[in-house]
């Protein structure tokens, strides 16, 4: 008789092209899409393959089931990290943006957020471009109540977007905060209704991804250098890149569209 094989491992995440807009869900709503290292190194996958392929110019991040994500799933990631395993392989596109050397995400994330969104779900909305959540969706930098700290971006991320006292009284605290105090601290965009917000989210994408695409990546890639290097370097390179956009087939396309009164057909060159 011959040997079964070993059967494969379910996968953590779901992945559905919609024309120019990648899906990618969380998909173990049994554990409340708690990542584990399978997980991680899935949805950093994941991200590499939208950032290399030159069809896909937007990219939704959503879960199946209930919540967003329940965080970390420490028992396993833990001893991993305390051990010196990176959140992402080395090569791969990182989903929390921490590296600086190596290849990056160039292109936008849409997040669709609802009921529970701790730790490492905040923090990949940080490191996301836009965020919609749903009315009820609860989120929480929680670690300190687990005798860790962020290691995810929030500390790097979370006082730029919603302010030093607004930051500190989340993350020291380990509060849990609702979608519309989110909203006003900067970490979503858009709140909807419950079950709305995947539909919400898709639509953003959809209209992100009917833009020029080197148009929306020109225009990330400046607003991220002059958070990172400041507004001096990002001076520097600006007009460089928009004379360099200028001379795209996609701005051809963009103003004879304008003069012909119709909507652009863009093709990402």
């Amino acid at each position: 008789m011959a040997a079964s094989a070993t059967p494969r491992e379910p996968s953590t995440l779901t992945l559905e092209r919609r024309e120019h807009v990648f899906l990618i869900g969380l998909n173990r709503p049994s554990k409340a899409n708690s990542f584990n290292l399978a997980m991680l190194r899935e949805l950093a996958a994941a991200y590499t393959t939208y950032e290399r392929d030159e069809e896909l110019w937007c990219a939704v991040l959503f879960a199946h089931g209930k919540n967003f994500t329940g965080g970390l799933d420490l028992a396993e990631v833990g001893p991993a990290v305390a051990g010196g395993d990176a959140l992402a392989p080395v090569g791969l596109i990182d989903p929390l943006d921490l590296r600086r050397e190596g290849p990056r995400r160039s292109k936008p994330v849409v997040v669709a957020a609802q009921g529970w969104c701790m730790t490492i779900g905040v923090e990949l909305i940080l490191a996301s471009d836009i965020c919609v959540a749903a009315r009820g969706a609860r989120f929480s930098q929680m670690e300190v109540k687990r005798g860790i700290m962020p290691f995810g971006g929030a500390t790097l991320r979370f006082p730029r977007i919603a302010g030093w006292g607004n930051a500190m009284r989340y993350m020291l605290t380990g509060d849990v905060f609702d979608a519309d105090e989110a909203r006003r601290l900067g970490l979503v965009q858009e709140v909807t209704e419950p079950g709305e917000q995947l539909a919400r989210a898709i639509s953003i994408a959809g209209r992100v991804a009917r833009q020029a695409p080197l148009a929306v990546q020109a225009t990330r890639r400046a607003s991220r250098l002059a958070i990172e290097r400041g507004e001096r370097a990002a001076l520097a390179e600006l007009m460089g890149e928009a004379r360099g956009l200028m001379e795209s087939e996609d701005a051809v396309e963009g103003m004879r569209s304008f003069v012909e009164r119709r909507e652009a057909r863009f093709k990402g060159r």
